[in-house]
């Protein structure tokens, strides 16, 4: 087929050139087809543009060099919530279109569109919110198809307003002309509203009643800077809320919400007010101000207007940019930071519920600011932070999910249980993992409930319907009993450790033999004791253990994880022998002696108290023994203390202590003459700053010989590092460069936590190549 260009008055005749595009990732709910539509007039195109189960289909029609330019432009200039996983592009005949069309989609029952995160507002809905003269000047539920609520609030797939919780929500006459233009952004924007059409927000007080107000946010906001606390419901869930400035207000939603010590995270309402507590470098700012919108750790500065209550014992603060209308227009009445802390009783999930705020949240909230969209699933805030050249995860939940970590290999429909603490699942389809959002700490059943829920939800929104299951080894997990439960479906448990490395070889997209690293508090081996630092050889599909920590007992069992004066007194027993009591330790400053006798005949008899490997009992024992903690309020507590007792950025020409490799027939690596030099070190009262950074710097190298030794061995050159223990910074940094100095390859995390909520990653990943090899 040929076309004429018109020069001057002559026809000019020009070949007529046709391209079918098939594009799949997020590409819809996106505004995509608009984009596409005006992209295809912008480049002289005529055609068609239409979703498919899998995607977007385009037909375009026009010369050779503007087709050329239009598929540069899709890659270009997507919108800011499309991925593009894949573009097949096929050369077909020109059938003649008269003009460039958004066509219906139609029904098909194969479901493999990928579906969005739940986004910040975007700068265009932004400058709305504070337009007097716009029709949605301070509307709480400002979005369109470039920001706003996804993951939250669809219960089923197509990603269809019906199938939304904003089913209940008819728009008006102004919303629905938007909603059905494709030059607008919010064409097909599925939680379209204004304030005539949408959900509203009310106040209430702490007997549910609601409070008569003209400005609802504007009396919430009043409300917190005379110390009250507030329930504020989300995007994912609902947060409790104290202006971070005043101490009384966070010490009392400390005692309320039973949460002792642990740091809470913060909100600011943009990077001015950042800068006047925190540090933050070029990353970090990209981090905050990211669409994803994460919780980010910032350094503290020297001075600071935000109470020390807010994050006592830690140089970082948690810290986030508002990412819903509400949140700006809450953040808009002249706060320096307020916290913003999950919603629930500590160890619970995050409440999402208007009638389940008002009874569970009865006692810690004064006031509740709520408002009418239903949560049909609760996504937490995620965490984030920037350490050793990269991006890291340290929860994985709003922004990010469900969002898929994309595998080398094309594998099994998967479900994989996950862990007991920091929960998340993982199902498996094609070549994609979708790492489900953080679930918490499996301990009681309104967990159990979150998860079972997750489960099925995620099913049904992915359209997966698992082959297998695959779960944690230990066989007292709740999640190991829910696949337990599951009739008529395969089984495969796999060890907790090896599921570490796998998650980081499958983000990493890594085949073959690696030596992994997997350091964390607690894991079941597959000799019953309990594991945590392991030097492994492993593939996808196996694993073998190379070395790890030397044997203690926990004296007490769970209770040495809450007092680590325990593990102090377990390795300074197996250092020292009898007697070790009679050392001058700051440790046994405020341990009767009664308790350091009866824990001594515990550990000689072998009363519970289990047998344990793991690096993160190690770190507990020190920070003990030189005094920074002999109990805790929180999971990591102590070690995280002793960490930051460690300068972070320079340990050149630090001192280490005495350290040995396992002797040959052995795979323990000795723990004893590294508790002797940290015992020497503070009988001579040497400073907890240098007993930390020498015990790190002995770390990094010990694990660094190790590593070159058995290369020697073996051959492997690949070192995977994996576990919650790399959460510490000193330590991940440090290895990485010893490890690179010597010419490995290091494989870190990135995509998911290094922690046990990135287990689930891995148990699919190695559940998928069991399968491969046994089928």
């Amino acid at each position: 087929m040929r076309i004429f260009l018109v020069f001057g008055n002559m026809l000019m005749p020009c070949q007529l050139s046709a391209r079918r595009l098939h594009i799949k990732g997020i590409v819809q709910g996106v505004g995509f087809r608009p984009f596409i539509y005006k992209l295809a007039l912008g480049c002289g195109l005529k055609g068609t543009v239409a979703n498919d189960a899998s995607g977007v289909i385009i037909h375009v029609e026009g010369r050779a060099e503007d087709i050329g330019a239009f598929i540069r432009g899709v890659y270009d200039r997507k919108p800011p919530l499309a991925l593009i996983t894949e573009i097949t592009e096929n050369k077909i005949k020109p059938v003649g279109f008269e003009n460039f069309s958004i066509l219906q989609s139609k029904p098909d029952k194969s479901r493999n569109t990928l579906i969005s995160p739940d986004i910040s507002i975007c700068e265009d809905c932004l400058q709305e919110l504070f337009d007097p003269a716009d029709r949605r000047f301070k509307y709480p539920f400002i979005n369109c198809t470039n920001c706003g609520p996804r993951y939250t609030i669809i219960d089923d797939i197509p990603y269809d307003r019906p199938n939304t919780s904003m089913k209940n929500f008819k728009m008006c006459r102004k919303c629905r002309a938007e909603y059905e233009n494709p030059e607008d952004r919010r064409f097909h924007a599925q939680p379209n509203a204004c304030h005539v059409c949408g959900p509203h927000v009310s106040l209430h007080d702490a007997a549910g009643s609601r409070l008569q107000a003209e400005d609802t946010i504007k009396d919430a906001a009043g409300l917190l800077k005379q110390g009250y606390i507030l329930a504020i419901k989300g995007l994912g869930g609902f947060h409790l809320a104290a202006d971070a400035e005043n101490s009384n207000a966070v010490k009392t939603l400390r005692h309320r919400k039973l949460r002792e010590e642990k740091p809470f995270a913060m909100m600011s309402p943009g990077l001015e007010q950042i800068r006047q507590y925190a540090i933050l470098n070029s990353e970090e700012q990209a981090m905050l101000e990211s669409p994803r919108r994460p919780i980010v750790l910032l350094r503290k500065s020297g001075s600071s207007p935000i109470s020390e209550e807010v994050s006592p014992g830690n140089r970082y603060f948690g810290v986030m940019l508002p990412y819903t209308p509400l949140h700006y227009l809450l953040m808009n009445t002249g706060f320096t930071a307020l916290v913003m802390t999950s919603g629930n009783l500590s160890e619970e999930p995050i409440v999402i519920d208007n009638s389940d705020a008002l009874c569970r949240l009865s006692g810690i909230a004064d006031f509740y600011l709520m408002h009418n969209r239903d949560i049909y699933l609760r996504c937490d805030d995620s965490i984030a932070r920037h350490a050793a050249g990269a991006h890291r995860i340290i929860r994985r939940s709003r922004g990010y999910v469900p969002n898929p970590v994309f595998l080398k290999h094309t594998v099994p429909q998967i479900l994989a249980c996950g862990a007991e603490l920091k929960n998340t699942v993982c199902l498996t389809k094609n070549d994609q993992a979708f790492v489900s959002q953080h679930i918490g700490d499996m301990e009681n059943l309104r967990t159990l409930d979150f998860f079972r829920l997750t489960i099925s939800h995620m099913k049904r929104i992915l359209d997966i319907e698992p082959e297998a299951i695959a779960c944690d080894m230990h066989p007292d997990y709740m999640s190991t009993k829910y696949g337990l439960e599951q009739q008529n479906i395969r089984l495969i448990p796999i060890q907790h450790h090896h599921a570490h490395i796998a998650s980081s070889m499958a983000e990493n997209r890594i085949d073959g033999e690696v030596i992994g690293l997997a350091f964390d508090g607690t894991g079941y081996g597959t000799d019953g004791r309990i594991w945590g630092g392991e030097i492994l050889t492993a593939s996808m599909a196996s694993f073998q253990r190379a070395a790890h920590m030397s044997w203690a007992p926990m004296p007490g069992g769970n209770a040495a994880i809450k007092e680590p004066w325990r593990m102090a007194a377990a390795y300074l027993k197996h250092t020292f022998g009898n007697g070790f009591e009679k050392l001058d330790l700051p440790v046994f400053k405020n341990i009767p002696g009664s308790d350091l006798e009866l824990i001594s005949r515990m550990i000689c008899r072998g009363v519970n108290s289990p047998l344990t490997s793991s690096l993160g009992r190690l770190f507990d024992a020190v920070a003990a023994i030189i005094g920074i903690r002999s109990r805790v309020r929180f999971e990591g507590q102590a070690a995280m203390e002793l960490e930051m007792m460690a300068p972070e950025n320079d340990m050149s020409g630090a001192d280490i202590y005495p350290y040995e490799l396992p002797s040959a027939g052995s795979r323990e690596i000795p723990v004893g003459p590294i508790i002797a030099g940290v015992v020497k070190d503070s009988e001579k009262r040497i400073s907890c700053r240098q007993i930390s950074t020498r015990f790190h710097q002995t770390l990094i190298n010990l694990f660094s010989d190790l590593c070159v030794r058995i290369r020697g061995q073996n051959g492997l050159n690949r070192v995977v590092l994996s576990g919650g223990v790399f959460q510490n910074v000193i330590l991940l940094k440090g290895l990485m460069r010893m490890l690179e100095e010597r010419g490995f390859e290091v494989y870190t995390h990135s995509l998911v936590p290094a922690n046990d909520g990135g287990i689930s990653l891995g148990q699919a990943a190695v559940a998928a190549e069991i399968i491969k090899y046994k089928a």
